[in-house]
């Protein structure tokens, strides 16, 4: 049985990345793993995928998207790295009999063996943000409200089996992300997670995967305790400890972490093993949020607002052939000439 493992990201996300990749290779090294990228590697980096814990690269690019920059231009990064999952997970149900997608700030502490034995019987998995009731007001204002905006499943993890209803699914997905992947939660979306509330619904065989042992994170501490055995076990409300979901690295994370964590003090030695893991993957070369689309063709960089204005006007998308181009003809020039942007070039 083939089991194929991805996860989707750009060059300033690669260090965290490598840290996933090598715990999947510790734990899996019998599983294909994939990185599925939509960027071009800054200048000055020499991206090598031999040198890389991956073992394939695919490049958003080449997953047949039609009018791909226009498709793309329409997309912030997190909207764009979220909406190639579905393409992906759709074209991989001819590669492998398991599809497993975890997203590049997550990292492995034990197998991922349960998961597999799971799909001998369901054929779609979803962890959801919340597997027990919070009661105190701050966590429910928190978590419980915020799962309720976002999605009621975390999509830093998805798993398929590659026949019947999970390839029911992964079609399904990549139809709605190809069209629907958006940050707009007045208009219900936020990327691909509030899609998957429909999964139960839509789909047969689906297992709402209720293990704490599974994408723990800051949402969750508050109902989940962390220890850590004299032989180095670790485990959540005593179940194995599986992956661990290190959302929002920095001071936010620690922020949250540190909120409902409290006492957990096993909650900070994993938190310092991740951030020094993420420092030893970080390469100087790739710059601080380092996005090669996320600025036009003279560097001045998209504005959101631009992005939401190409993607709902037709017009603009029949008039302007590139809208990363710059200067004379140009949707940039249009922006400005309309008072849409008074953007200049940076620096």
């Amino acid at each position: 049985m083939k089991v194929l493992c991805y996860s989707s990201f750009t060059f300033s996300y690669l260090n965290r990345a490598r840290v996933l990749y090598a715990t999947l290779r510790r734990f899996h090294p019998d599983w294909e793993l994939v990185a599925l990228i939509t960027d071009e590697p800054p200048p000055g980096f020499d991206f090598d995928p031999a040198r890389e814990p991956f073992d394939r690269v695919v490049w958003a690019q080449d997953l047949g998207i039609a009018d791909f920059r226009s498709w793309l231009f329409r997309h912030d990064v997190v909207e764009v790295c979220t909406a190639v999952k579905g393409p992906f997970i759709h074209q991989a149900c001819d590669q492998a009999d398991i599809v497993i997608y975890l997203d590049p700030d997550t990292a492995l502490l034990a197998p991922l063996d349960p998961l597999i034995e799971m799909l001998q019987q369901d054929e779609i998995l979803l962890t959801p943000h919340l597997i027990d009731p919070n009661t105190d007001r701050t966590a429910i204002l928190d978590n419980d409200l915020s799962a309720s905006r976002t999605g009621i499943f975390n999509l830093g993890f998805v798993a398929i089996r590659t026949t019947g209803e999970g390839a029911r699914f992964a079609r399904w997905w990549n139809d709605r992300l190809l069209s629907f992947c958006y940050d707009d939660m007045p208009r219900g979306l936020f990327v691909d997670q509030r899609w998957c509330d429909h999964v139960p619904a839509l789909f047969d065989k689906v297992k709402v995967v209720r293990d704490p042992g599974y994408n723990v994170a800051s949402w969750n501490l508050s109902q989940r305790r962390v220890a850590i055995g004299k032989d180095g076990a670790i485990t959540v409300n005593g179940a194995p400890l599986r992956f661990w979901h290190f959302t929002k690295l920095g001071p936010t994370g620690d922020l949250m972490t540190k909120k409902y964590a409290g006492d957990n003090f096993e909650v900070y030695e994993i938190w310092n093993w991740y951030k020094r893991q993420v420092t030893a993957a970080t390469d100087p070369a790739i710059p601080a949020r380092y996005w090669a689309y996320g600025d036009y063709a003279d560097g001045t960089p998209i504005a959101k607002a631009h992005r939401v204005l190409w993607r709902e006007a037709d017009d603009l998308r029949a008039h302007f052939a590139d809208p990363f181009a710059a200067g004379p003809g140009s949707y940039l020039e249009w922006l400005i000439a309309s008072g849409h942007a008074a953007a200049q070039p940076a620096a």
